[in-house]
């Protein structure tokens, strides 16, 4: 099962601390024979800083030039460092009752204030919000190479440029291709460390990515060619104001990387750094976040789609336009097929886990192991290809699971205060933070199913 309660007296001490299996994002799942864990060497600051940075940038930043054409560039920014702040403050919780409680997993610590049915509750969250930014994953994939089509206009993928259109450029086949050929090789490792080149060439296709439309941008701005671009939102009616909404759940999926902050913290030679090293991270996502949606917006106005990605298929006004054009959809493409491996491993387990609690390891079973593969590959696959636009996925993903990892639990198991130890002020920034949640995801939903009928309506 992924997730478990630990013994402390059961396990055994690596550079002063406890250390677990590099293969279980949540909980280790084996041991050695004599029943001790496997020993590491201690993971560096740095090396920390890198993986938790890579477990919170993800699809979620394709959406952001999106938010900030939604809010306008001051509330937007204003809103992603909020997020910030707040992602700090949970994950501080977090760590703080882990350490009281000797708990190594976030689900340990989840059933140290709320028994089994807390741990159960964290599994569902993650399977739902995992399968959510695989289907997001898989449909930018299929923008990129196919194009999609928006206000009725459709913006061309990269193989209908290279080759037009054709049924094998078309978005069905291609992403049927992609799921054969790159992500099942991927996923059949059952261990995360097999992984660890694709990593960090993952890493590096995001770092060109904002790296060039950043430049592209810049450029343009010195050139005059580009116009001011909204500082605040315009508000004409009742509706436009619940629209803003919308944006809350974007925002607090580009924030989750809270089921792998005990894994990185297990695997450090001092634990007293994983503090330092969640504020460096998300100070580095922060200012990676609003790079990319300061400049994404900022080169493509009101033109700026759900995923900034399809923008790239125009003349960008700038010499080997159509090149840049290409680089940037093509590298980012690849990053996302690089990191799709790491979040289905954790899917894998944590559904494992549900289904089968008392079965021996997924990684000792080939039949189980195939199955759960196959299946999760295949609901993916299907759901990518039906759901329109990221922005849809978002929603549904940000406004239920990940804002229950990120926020609500952690909150919830403050307010709970097992061990006594909670502060009142901890106690008013929970209570904050479910209200705040709980308000703005409800609107966010309620206005979605607003547009949606309203839609299908007409």
């Amino acid at each position: 099962m992924t997730i478990a309660s630990v013994s402390p007296e059961g396990r055994s001490k690596g550079k002063g601390k406890d250390v677990l299996e590099e293969n279980a994002p949540l909980l280790p799942s084996s041991r050695k024979g004599d029943g001790e864990f496997d020993e590491f060497n201690g993971a560096s600051f740095p090396g920390a800083v890198f993986n938790l940075s890579t477990t919170i940038v993800g699809a979620g930043i394709m959406s952001l030039p999106a938010t900030m054409k939604m809010l306008g560039l001051v509330p937007g920014i204003v809103m992603i460092v909020l997020f910030a702040f707040l992602a700090e403050a949970s994950i501080e919780l977090l760590i703080r009752f882990s350490r009281v409680g000797k708990s190594v997993s976030y689900g340990g610590v989840m059933g140290d204030s709320f028994g089994n049915v807390g741990r159960m509750l964290l599994q569902i969250c993650v399977v739902v919000n995992n399968i959510g930014v695989m289907i997001v994953y898989m449909i930018i994939i299929g923008d990129v190479l196919s194009g999609t089509s928006s206000s009725d206009v459709h913006h061309s993928g990269v193989l209908e440029g290279w080759f037009g259109e054709h049924w094998w450029t078309g978005r069905f086949f291609v992403l049927l291709v992609t799921t054969l050929v790159v992500f099942a090789p991927l996923a059949s490792f059952k261990r995360v460390d097999s992984l660890s080149y694709t990593s960090a060439l993952s890493v590096a296709l995001a770092v060109v990515f904002v790296v060039i439309t950043a430049g592209i941008a810049i450029v343009k701005l010195l050139n005059g060619s580009i116009p001011m671009p909204k500082l605040f939102p315009v508000l004409p009616d009742l509706e436009s104001i619940w629209n803003l909404f919308t944006a809350v759940p974007v925002l607090v999926t580009a924030f989750i990387c809270h089921f792998n902050v005990h894994s990185i913290d297990n695997e450090l030679e001092d634990s007293s750094h994983i503090k330092p090293i969640v504020r460096t991270s998300l100070a580095l996502c922060s200012t990676v976040y609003i790079a990319t949606s300061f400049f994404g917006y900022l080169l493509f106005g009101e033109s700026t789609l759900h995923d900034v990605l399809a923008n790239f298929d125009t003349n960008l006004g700038i010499p080997y336009s159509a090149v840049f054009n290409d680089v940037v959809r093509v590298s980012y493409a690849v990053h996302l097929m690089l990191v799709f491996p790491m979040i289905f491993h954790a899917l894998r387990l944590n559904l494992d886990g549900l289904l089968f609690p008392n079965a021996r390891p997924l990684s000792t079973d080939n039949c189980r192991f195939t199955v759960i593969s196959v299946a999760l590959l295949s609901v993916i696959f299907l759901a990518a290809n039906f759901i329109p636009s990221i922005w849809d996925a978002f929603q549904f993903t940000g406004a239920t699971a990940a804002v229950c990892i990120g926020f609500i639990f952690p909150a919830a198991m403050t307010i709970r205060d097992p061990h006594g130890i909670a502060t009142l002020r901890d106690k008013l920034l929970s209570v904050i933070m479910i209200v705040l949640a709980v308000l703005s995801n409800g609107i966010a939903i309620y206005s979605d199913a607003y547009s949606l009928f309203n839609t299908a309506k007409a």
